[in-house]
């Protein structure tokens, strides 16, 4: 499984109070740019990213674009951090 596009997507703090944004609901662009002093253009940009790595997903409805968290990108980032934590030094690496 290669994480490569969640890291760079995670690694900005707007991409992040993003996800934080949407942790609860569906929200349209213009919705998410009001929590934020940036243009539409970044917004749409770091919305871009996060779409690009699957941490979210859009759906359209009527003239309005909406995007929510894909929780299974979060749910397989927490398996593959899990398997870090406790065990044997001595086991085996997969």
């Amino acid at each position: 499984m290669i994480f490569q596009e969640t890291f760079k997507a995670l690694s900005d703090q707007a991409r992040r109070d993003i996800l934080f944004l949407l942790r609860k609901n569906k929200m349209s662009a213009g919705e998410i740019a009001s929590h934020f002093n940036m243009t539409k253009a970044t917004i749409s940009y770091h919305l871009s990213l996060l779409k690009k790595a699957d941490l979210i997903i859009e759906s359209k409805h009527k003239n309005f674009i909406y995007y929510e968290l894909n929780t299974s990108v979060f749910e397989d980032l927490m398996l593959w951090i899990a398997q870090f934590s406790g065990g044997n030094k001595n086991e085996e690496k997969e």
